[in-house]
């Protein structure tokens, strides 16, 4: 009874196991394998590219995006734990709290810095 239960699961995760490997194989086997000098160069907006690709990027925008990911982070949690606050427990509660506070300091400590002008 509950190998026949369990039947139709076990032929859905074979095709889904096997649809990638059929995909990699079939573009395998379509694909052109002779490339052109122009294919292997960086494409630019249809402009045949103006010296080298690699470029270095200052240290700031790094900075931007640490920062972009700790606002992103407290304000997702922020939505869940607001539409699900009274429901949790005391433990709960006081460890969103402190993930909070660990995150916003951060932020705060950023804008204490002037690393980020632009906000």
């Amino acid at each position: 009874m509950l190998v026949d239960d369990y039947f139709p699961v076990a032929i859905f995760a074979l095709v889904a196991l096997l649809i990638p490997f059929v995909a990699i194989f079939t573009g395998k086997l379509f694909r052109p394998t002779k490339h052109a000098e122009l294919r292997e160069t960086t494409y630019e907006c249809g402009e045949r590219p103006i010296g080298v690709a690699q470029i270095q990027f200052h240290v700031q925008f790094y900075i931007y995006a640490i920062i972009f990911v700790a606002f992103d982070i407290v304000t997702v949690f922020l939505l869940i734990w607001a539409m699900s606050f009274e429901g949790l427990s005391d433990i709960a509660k006081i460890s969103a709290i402190a993930f909070l506070v660990i995150m916003l300091a951060g932020v705060f400590y950023s804008l204490k810095k002037e690393k980020i002008l632009w906000i």
